[in-house]
């Protein structure tokens, strides 16, 4: 792998560990810290997540205009901000305000980083996604353990935690991603560039790609919100909770290898791969739906882990084949905010199906979701097909 791409995977580990010290507790604070209800909670992290869709948006526009580099310092220097302020007030209502605040800076970081992967390692297709995936997951599996163990001794602490590695990524972006420079042939290829845009089919397949993909995130974030505050009630610790994304992190980093001879027995087919990843999710969802121990929980976790390997990295992967030249941060800011909008539609929608019904028919709706992002991942390309345009790495 190239070097400045070494430096993104670093750069995002320390990102997404500083973020995982709160995001996994962000619903038992406001539930049990602050005395909110789980819809007021799934409120707020609405708000956190639709900021964070106008900042994956704003960011991949920023991206395509000015560059990575610039791009991710006002995300990190937006956020580092917040993060200050939430470190010294962190009640109500200063808490919702900072989150928010949070969200929207955090979104700007993503779209670049991916977008700069794509680009310095265009040779490497997947493999520079499934990187920066890959260190996301580190970032999970080191925060969420280290974040548990913290919020048992004092919650206070987690905010300071979260605002130093976030003073860390600013270091590394400042004296690291500067050289980085990054081809996006907008000059050579823009007629190209304006016939993909006028055409809009490569748009719409990815629009179609991204409503199952935002379906499976509002199931996937109920790990964090509704299932986060269940485990609660049914005297599941916070150390066993965070426990739980430490083994999902560790899966990811260690199972490379594992899943690498899976990729290649698919033929690199991407459609194949996200399928195969909806079906494991809904085997995982079936059994957190049985679960009141947290040895089913952790078998649950196991098997979500698995599907996750399988979609997450491939949507992006997806994003890049289909961009035209010089477009390519834009498409990358659809991916992430679609991502963030399950992240922001799931904890209200889980919140109220618990607070109006029950776990059990949470779930029923949950695997219902799954069954629709099926379909959309079969039809996405159906018009690219047709016109022949599909390209191979895609199908």
């Amino acid at each position: 792998m190239p070097r400045a791409l070494w430096l993104l995977i670093i750069g995002m580990a320390v990102n997404v560990i500083g973020s995982s010290f709160l995001w996994p507790l962000n619903t038992i604070y406001i539930h049990d810290h602050l005395g909110k209800s789980l819809s007021v909670a799934g409120i707020v992290l609405m708000l956190n997540a639709g900021a964070n869709v106008i900042g994956n948006l704003y960011g991949g526009h920023l991206f395509d205009k000015i560059g990575g580099y610039k791009s991710i310092l006002l995300g990190i220097f937006i956020s580092l901000a917040a993060l200050v302020g939430l470190t010294f007030w962190h009640g109500w209502p200063e808490y919702v305000v900072f989150l928010t605040i949070v969200g929207f800076g955090t979104g700007i970081i993503f779209p670049s980083m991916y977008a700069m992967a794509g680009s310095v390692w265009k040779e490497g297709g997947r493999k520079a996604f499934n990187a920066l995936y890959v260190a996301q997951n580190l970032g999970v599996a080191v925060g969420a353990a280290l974040g548990g163990l913290v919020a048992d001794y004092s919650f206070q602490l987690i905010f300071l935690a979260n605002m130093v590695m976030y003073v860390i990524f600013l270091l590394i972006a400042v004296f690291g991603y500067k050289s980085i420079l990054v081809d996006s042939g907008k000059q050579e290829n823009k007629a190209e560039a304006e016939k993909g845009i006028k055409s809009k089919a490569n748009l719409q397949a990815l629009m179609i790609l991204c409503l199952g993909y935002l379906l499976c995130w509002v199931a996937y974030v109920q790990w964090t919100t509704t299932i986060a505050s269940y485990t609660q009630e049914i005297n599941i610790t916070l150390t066993q909770y965070s426990f739980l994304w430490t083994i999902n992190g560790a899966i990811i980093v260690l199972g490379q290898p594992l899943l690498n001879g899976v990729l290649k027995f698919l033929s690199s087919s991407l459609k194949l791969q996200i399928l195969i990843g909806i079906g494991i999710f809904i085997i995982s969802f079936i059994v957190a739906g049985n679960a009141s121990a947290f040895s089913e929980f952790l078998v649950a976790m196991i098997i979500l882990t698995i599907g996750e390997m399988f979609i997450w990295p491939a949507v992006p992967t997806v994003a890049f084949s289909l961009a035209p030249k010089g477009r390519e941060g834009f498409y990358q800011g659809i991916v992430n905010s679609t991502a963030t909008g399950g992240r922001m539609i799931g904890p209200l929608l889980g919140g109220m199906l618990v607070d109006l019904y029950s776990m059990s028919a949470l779930f029923t709706v949950l695997i219902g979701l799954f069954l629709i992002a099926i379909v959309t991942t079969l039809l996405y390309d159906r018009n690219l097909r047709v016109s022949g345009t599909v390209r191979g790495q895609i199908q």
